[in-house]
């Protein structure tokens, strides 16, 4: 499975916003962002001005770095939420929510999406009472996230249960506490999810 392999601190960095991507040490002064809140590589006194082409693909590049996909997969995505019924943009923006990584994220099963990614490929997680293998899977509502035995096993496992009762997952989520178990209620609110990049300006770049 394709991802990015990369620093993700300079991610942040070149596209000139914290996007939380490393967890708890995003809120400590270990932040790399915090200490150079510039761009990385040799800079440069002069500004330069950015064209609406290119404000374009930054929100672009910023939907992707958050949600850590890939190109291909990205225009996957944009290509579902055209061919859905509704606004393209509240479509994709709903389709990157409910992926499985970002799900576990949300109900304070990993402290990022990254986090969530591994502990899928760990195969500590069940969706629907069997195993998970893909972080990129799509949930539909009503669909349950368990823990596999394995997964229940482990320390990981229970430094979640410990970490759990201070963690509070958005009204479209429910996680009993007591059998470590989330439930897709219903689709998103696009006010609720609180994204940090513009859908909007995402499907203008693919429309052009």
């Amino acid at each position: 499975m394709a991802r990015y392999t990369g620093p993700v601190c300079r991610l942040c960095r070149r596209l000139g916003d914290k996007l939380y991507l490393k967890g708890d040490k995003c809120y400590s002064p270990k932040c790399p962002f915090e200490r150079r809140p510039f761009a990385p590589g040799q800079r440069s006194a002069r500004r330069r001005k950015v064209s609406d082409r290119g404000l374009q693909l930054r929100e672009k590049q910023r939907a992707r770095a958050i949600y850590g996909v890939l190109e291909r997969q990205f225009r996957r995505y944009y290509a579902e939420a055209v061919r859905r019924p509704g606004v393209s943009g509240d479509n994709l923006l709903r389709l990157l929510e409910m992926r499985l990584d970002n799900l576990l994220y949300r109900l304070g099963f990993a402290d990022s999406r990254a986090q969530g990614r591994q502990v899928v490929l760990h195969e500590h997680i069940t969706v629907n009472g069997r195993k998970a293998h893909t972080p990129s899977h799509v949930l539909k509502v009503g669909d349950v996230i368990g823990w596999t035995s394995q997964g229940q096993s482990s320390k990981y496992f229970q430094i979640v249960k410990e970490q759990l009762a201070s963690k509070s997952p958005p009204s479209w989520l429910s996680v009993e506490e007591e059998k470590m178990i989330g439930r897709v209620l219903m689709q998103p609110e696009i006010e609720e999810i609180g994204a940090k990049f513009s859908s909007a300006t995402v499907v203008e770049y693919y429309s052009r």
